[in-house]
Parts: C-alpha cells; sequence; structure tokens
C-alpha cells in the first residue's frame, strides 16, 4: 500500500471548504431544538429582532440560546488565552486569524451584554460539550424558561 501525502490547499480549495461549513442548522443544533420541541417548548429559529440572532430564542421568557462552534468561536483561546491565538494553527496567515479569533470574542461579548440589557436571559452552549452532554443543557434551559415565566391569572 502506498502512503499518500498530503499536499498544500491552495486558496480556491480552501475557500470552498470554508464556504461548505455550516452557520446555521448544524445537527448538534438541529438536535437540541428537537429535543426542546419534543418536551413541549416552542421557540424561533435565528430571530432577526436580536442582536447576534440566537439559534434558539424563547420571546415569552425572554431566553436567548446560542450554540457556539469551539473553532468558529475560539473556545481553546477563551479557555489557555494565549496571546497569539493562532499559535498552534499550520497556516501561514496567523495574523488573519489572530484578528478574527479576538474580534469573535468581541462580537460574543458585546452580543451577551445588550442582551442582558435589555432584560434578556442569555445562554451560550459549545457544540462539543452539546454533543457529548446534551442532558445538562436541557436542564439549564428548562431551568431558565421555568423561573422566567410569568405565572397565568386566571
Amino acid at each position: 500500500m502506498t502512503q499518500r501525502t498530503h499536499k498544500p490547499k491552495g486558496p480556491e480549495e480552501i475557500k470552498r471548504n470554508m464556504s461548505a461549513i455550516r452557520a446555521k442548522d448544524n445537527c448538534t443544533e438541529a438536535g437540541l431544538r428537537k429535543t426542546l420541541f419534543k418536551m413541549g417548548f416552542r421557540y424561533r429559529k435565528y430571530w432577526s429582532g436580536l442582536a447576534g440572532r440566537p439559534d434558539i430564542v424563547f420571546t415569552k421568557q425572554k431566553v436567548a440560546v446560542f450554540v457556539d462552534g469551539d473553532f468558529w468561536h475560539a473556545r481553546a483561546i477563551r479557555e489557555a488565552r494565549p496571546e497569539n491565538p493562532a499559535s498552534s494553527l499550520k497556516t501561514a496567515n496567523k495574523d488573519y486569524w489572530n484578528k478574527k479569533f479576538k474580534r469573535r470574542i468581541e462580537i460574543d461579548i458585546s452580543v451577551n451584554k445588550r442582551l442582558s440589557e435589555a432584560g434578556w436571559c442569555v445562554l451560550r452552549f459549545w457544540e462539543s460539550d452539546l454533543k457529548s452532554d446534551l442532558a445538562s443543557a436541557l436542564a439549564i434551559i428548562t431551568y431558565n424558561l421555568k423561573t422566567r415565566s410569568k405565572p397565568q391569572i386566571q
């Protein structure tokens, strides 16, 4: 059996691969929504009326849920806090990625602040955590929905 060597990807191949990555409706997110629906919760998807366009929005309880991809939302950087976030990437364009990751972190913080100031409960879950422990995320979401529900007057 011959060993295949990996050739460096050209700009067109990289562009094609990056454009194929789904920004919404990925399997993890869809699985969370499907489970919430089966539990009897109703929600909006990607509601443009809110900052950051949350993945799942419970309008009556004012709960916004985000499912953040570990790579795109820079989980490793947030947890390790390195000076040069892209230093571990195998790319020649590390400055570009450093700026991109830092900007994504700033945007997420800004969105959290804006929504919180407007009275919203913001819940963020890492995609890998949902894959490994969906039950914990469901418990957190359920707790917040129940505590933020207004009692009905009869």
